[in-house]
């Protein structure tokens, strides 16, 4: 019976992803933002066989040279295939991105259903906790986390994390603080359910939309932190290709070699912009305030 039950769900998921695609592509914004992060999905996951040079190998005899058939986004201070680096550049930023931004939503979401929901002092101490959070700018926080912790790529994703999960909580209490009110929790609890259930069968659902929202724009925000940190020294350690640690190399031949510095700078431009395209395509379809009646 289980498994009979099981089937008509998974069909349904699968439709509605389906659908919200295909609403997504009838947008010019949204399918520019589709085409593009597609690109570098299939660049990030393919890097090892897109990539016609190890990243990381050294020629000096070869460095700073311009674009060629050889070396298409020509080559870095070091000899270093710009192309090769930008494409795994691409694996590091989209994982940095994602991979923060869904323990930032979890974590911060999880804040703001359970104060929302309970109010009272549970809800005073924990919106006090992310406003000591908010006192510090997203990246000066992820500054002191990586300085503490030490830069690697999971004290990035840790550090971009931490700084997301203030955002995520007060966007879902301030849904949850209105869906509670509804008539269809209130008869949730008059049929008994759990507060567990309740929340997460009935409240969550119905604010999930900012959430989605507000990840697929928190990507965007995260790419351009990872490589504030690496431009800065305090990102991605070297010699692991990253476009703001690549930047910062570049950035002592600019005038003299710029194609150095234009491609990663063109990598994180492209991604910030596709992703901020998605999100406000998704914000029109997912926000019935901005829908035409």
């Amino acid at each position: 019976m289980e498994k009979t039950e099981a089937k008509p769900e998974r069909r349904a998921s699968t439709a509605s992803i389906i659908s919200v695609l295909r609403q997504l592509t009838e947008r010019k914004s949204g399918l520019f933002g589709l085409v593009v992060l597609t690109v570098f999905l299939f660049g990030a996951i393919f890097a090892n066989f897109i990539a016609p040079y190890d990243p990381n190998f050294i020629a000096v005899s070869v460095a700073l040279q311009g674009p060629s058939p050889q070396h298409l986004f020509g080559t870095d201070y070091l000899g270093r295939d710009v192309f090769s680096r930008v494409v795994f550049g691409a694996r590091i930023s989209l994982y940095v991105g994602v991979a923060s931004v869904i323990i930032g939503s979890l974590i911060g979401s999880t804040i703001g259903l359970i104060s929302g929901y309970y109010r009272g002092k549970l809800d005073f101490l924990l919106m006090r906790v992310i406003d000591t959070l908010l006192v510090f700018p997203a990246l000066i926080l992820a500054i002191l986390i990586v300085v503490v912790i030490g830069p690697s790529v999971n004290t990035v994703v840790l550090a971009i994390a931490i700084s997301l999960i203030p955002s995520f909580a007060r966007v879902m209490r301030s849904s949850v603080l209105s869906v509670r009110e509804e008539e269809f929790v209130d008869a949730a609890k008059v049929l008994g359910y759990s507060d567990l259930r309740i929340m997460l069968r009935h409240v969550l659902p119905a604010c999930i939309s900012p959430i989605i929202v507000l990840a697929s724009l928190a990507v965007a925000g995260a790419i351009l932190t990872e490589a504030s940190l690496s431009f800065l020294g305090l990102g991605i350690p070297p010699p692991t290709a990253s476009w703001g640690a690549d930047l910062r190399q570049a950035f002592d031949f600019v005038m003299t070699s710029p194609w150095a510095a234009i491609f990663p700078g063109m990598g994180i431009s492209l991604s910030v912009l596709s992703l901020n395209m998605i999100g406000d395509a998704l914000r029109d379809m997912l926000d019935p305030t901005l829908k035409v009646v």
